[in-house]
Formats: C-alpha cells, sequence, structure tokens
C-alpha cells in the first residue's frame, strides 16, 4: 500500500512561542539509509510521548522520531499552552456533556499531567510550568449562562471550582471588560513550544530524533518504507502522530472521518512597567472564554499577553498570508476591548496552527493497519490528549494494560463526513454563525 504526504507543516505565521526561544542545536536530518524497530510519524506531543513510552517499554529497541520541521515548531507548539484536567467539548456551550465521558476525559487529562509532571521535574525541562489552574471569563448574558451551566457541570462531576463576580476578575485580571467567571484549580500552563523542545532533547537514548525531514511517501508493508528529501527509513512498526496531516490518507480510513481546523494566536510586545503598572492584577493568568468560539487570553509573567480566538476550517492545511493579516486585525480588536488602558502595544506574532477535530469528537485510536497504529484527532485537547494519547499508543501497541487504556479504548471512533463540497459549506457555515453568536465574547 502506497501513502503520498501531500500536506505537509507549512510556514503559518511567526509563532510567539517559538521565536521567543533561544535558537536550537542543529538539526538531524534523515539522510542515507536508516533502520529501526519502531518509527513514530509527527514529533508533536502524541509523537514524542509515544517514541519516549516505546523507548522506556523497550530499552533495547531503535526508536525512530520524525518531523517535517524542527520540534516545538509545528501546531503542538502553537496552542495556548494550556493543560486542561476538565472536559473541553469544544462543540457543547459549556464544555461539558455526558457524565460518564466527562469523567473518563477528566482520568485520561489527569493522567497526561501526572505523566508529563514527572518528565518535567526528571529533566529538568523550562517550559514556564505553572500549577495554577485556569480562569473561565464570561461577559454578556448568554456567557453568563454558560459560565452557569459549566459550573453546574461541574457541581455534578463533584468538582470544585470558585466563582467569580467582576471586581474579583478586575482583581485577577486587571480589566474590568469580564462580567463574571470562575477558577477551577487543576489546569497546568506551559510555554507550549519550551515543552516540546525540552521534551525532544531529553529523549532516552535510543529514540534518534530526525527534523527537517518531510515523508514523502509511505509504503505500508512488512516493513514499512518512509521516504524523504534524501533518505529513507525502513521499520517495522510505525505509529502515526501528524494529526490533521493524517486527514490526507484514505488508504487507513482516515480521510473524511477526521477534520483539519485552524485556530490562530497572536503575543504583544513585552509590556513596560509602566504598562503593567496600569494593568495591575495578578503577573500571570489564563482565562478561557465561556463560550467556546470566544476569546483565550494568557498574561505571562515575562509581561507579554497572548490572544487566541478565530476559527477556519483549511482543508488545505495551512493558512494564507491574507488570512493571518485578517486574523491580526481581529486580535488586535479582541484586545483594545479587554485592555483599554494599553493604547499603544502592538502585537509583535500572529500565527496559525491546526486542530485535527472529528464531527462526534471520536478518535480513531487503535491498530488501523497491521502494525500501524493511530495517534491522531486530539479534539482540541492537545497537550494533554496528544500527551495521553502518545503514551496509551506505545503501551497498547505492546500489550501493556492499564484503566487508562480501558478508558481511551472506550472513545468513539470518528464517524464519516458529508462529501465535499458539503462538508466545507457545513462546517464553515457553522463555524461562522457560532463566532457570530459569540458576540463580544469574541
Amino acid at each position: 500500500m502506497q501513502l503520498q504526504c501531500n500536506l505537509l507543516p507549512q510556514n503559518d505565521g511567526r509563532c510567539g512561542w517559538y521565536d521567543t526561544l533561544p535558537q536550537p542545536p542543529a538539526a538531524t536530518p534523515l539522510r542515507g539509509k536508516a533502520e529501526a524497530d519502531w518509527v513514530v510519524l509527527g514529533a508533536g506531543l502524541a509523537g514524542l510521548a509515544a517514541a519516549r513510552r516505546l523507548a522506556e517499554l523497550q530499552p533495547r529497541k531503535r526508536i525512530a522520531l520524525i518531523d517535517a520541521r524542527r520540534v516545538g515548531f509545528g501546531a503542538a507548539g502553537r496552542n495556548s499552552g494550556f493543560m486542561i484536567d476538565l472536559p473541553h467539548d469544544l462543540a457543547s456551550h459549556s464544555y461539558t456533556g455526558a457524565r460518564e465521558t466527562d469523567l473518563r476525559q477528566i482520568r485520561l487529562n489527569r493522567g497526561a499531567i501526572v505523566y508529563m509532571r514527572d518528565i518535567v521535574q526528571r529533566c529538568g525541562i523550562q517550559c514556564d510550568w505553572q500549577e495554577k489552574g485556569k480562569l473561565h471569563g464570561a461577559v454578556e448574558p448568554h456567557g453568563i449562562r454558560a459560565l452557569t451551566s459549566f459550573a453546574k457541570g461541574l457541581s455534578a462531576l463533584d468538582e470544585p471550582y470558585h466563582e467569580l463576580d467582576r471586581q474579583a476578575m478586575k482583581r485577577i485580571t486587571g480589566t474590568d471588560f469580564y462580567s463574571a467567571g470562575l477558577r477551577t484549580p487543576g489546569a497546568v500552563l506551559v510555554q507550549p513550544a519550551a515543552l516540546c523542545r525540552g521534551l525532544g532533547a531529553t529523549l532516552p537514548a535510543n529514540v534518534q530524533l530526525y527534523e527537517d525531514s518531510p515523508v514523502r511517501d509511505i509504503t505500508i508493508g512488512a516493513p514499512h518504507t518512509l521516504i524523504t528529501d534524501q533518505g529513507q527509513l525502513k521499520a517495522t512498526k510505525m505509529i502515526l502522530a501528524n494529526n490533521a496531516y493524517a486527514a490526507q490518507f484514505s488508504q487507513l480510513g482516515l480521510k473524511g472521518r477526521i477534520l483539519p481546523v485552524y485556530t490562530y494566536g497572536s503575543l504583544t510586545r513585552p509590556l513596560t512597567p509602566h504598562e503593567q503598572d496600569a494593568l495591575g492584577g495578578e503577573e500571570s493568568w489564563g482565562l478561557i472564554p465561556s463560550d467556546p468560539m470566544g476569546t483565550t487570553v494568557r498574561r505571562l509573567s515575562n509581561g507579554r499577553i497572548c490572544i487566541r480566538n478565530s476559527f477556519t476550517y483549511n482543508p488545505s492545511v495551512s493558512a494564507s498570508a491574507n488570512r493571518l493579516q485578517r486574523v491580526r486585525t481581529s486580535h488586535c480588536r479582541s484586545f483594545e476591548k479587554r485592555f483599554p488602558m494599553l493604547p499603544k502595544v502592538d502585537m509583535e506574532y500572529t500565527w496559525g496552527g491546526a486542530l485535527c477535530v472529528s464531527r462526534n469528537g471520536g478518535t480513531p485510536f487503535g491498530e488501523i493497519k497491521p502494525g500501524v497504529f493511530s495517534a491522531v484527532c486530539q479534539n482540541g485537547l492537545g497537550l494533554t490528549r496528544g500527551t495521553i494519547t502518545g503514551k496509551l499508543i506505545a503501551e497498547y501497541a505492546l500489550g501493556v494494560e492499564s484503566e487508562l487504556l480501558n478508558d481511551m479504548l472506550q472513545q468513539p471512533k470518528p464517524i464519516a463526513n458529508p462529501p465535499e463540497p458539503l462538508l466545507g459549506l457545513g462546517v464553515r457555515s457553522t463555524l461562522a454563525w457560532k463566532e457570530w453568536q459569540a458576540g463580544i465574547e469574541l
């Protein structure tokens, strides 16, 4: 079986998370012929976790981890840096859903945080790891209703939260933009590109990382063969961890079931001491909108502010310069509404990144062809879901049983999508309608 990799990661804007880090050491591209027992395609959170866990469980086996770009440059390093422990269903008006589904998601998310915390602490990864929870903020009446619904869902799950009025929100954020909010204690905030880069730099010795090595063709067989511009890699078994880019593989049953949906972020220049005084509030915090289509905001301890909003359906898995410019304008408006006391703070970076979602929140986890395992489709929970999916796919492939693996195996499979152009029309109109409904929350 032959797979052509026509969709590869592009340079979708300047990602502030990545560009504000020091230059990494030189990459090791794949050159010439190489062999491995396992190959993991994609060095995002799922790929990094899968390669590490394979190496931990099989220290005498050769593990190859390959990516088209540098570790931390792709989608895993382009999110807002929330490791969320609670339900986070982007299709729900209040993030929560059926009780048993939510409880499984909480266990999986917290399993990811426990696993990642151990790696970060043991390996000394500098990624601004902050266990300070997250805020949910509401502005309009419908946002407050969604917040109330979220609080009821958390109460039903016996999860703690602290309700915040307008004054409390201002004490934390420095702005009186938010009418109400609540704080949940379990989320972890990180610098996502720094986390990915740290994970890549501390892989076990039996993992060979190949960066800047876009895979052009894959032959599924015994062994699997991956062809790059400068080399060839053969491996007995393969884990797909290339997330939205796996949507092109119709032969593996993934095309037509998972969707590449883009979201976008911007990062300001550092605030001056005078501007930080004018803003007030806590030095750093992370806020998720009560309406899933609203604006996510993070204030960083280095004085910058991150704005994330806007969703687009991009089957090409790329974002045009015109789109990025429109998004930057939208981010500036969102920033100005929230922070009128900071009138001359520009966005220094704007970027896009691909989410991989399915219409029913399902995931194609498991062995999808002989010797080919899928760890793709995180449904908007890239940091936690990517981490635990990668860890568990390695354990699944090696026959290691656990309660968390049972939880993962109970996730639904993705349902089939309508054909194009109906799919594109439906997704784009739904996103536009939901953004319109978000109103000032955006």
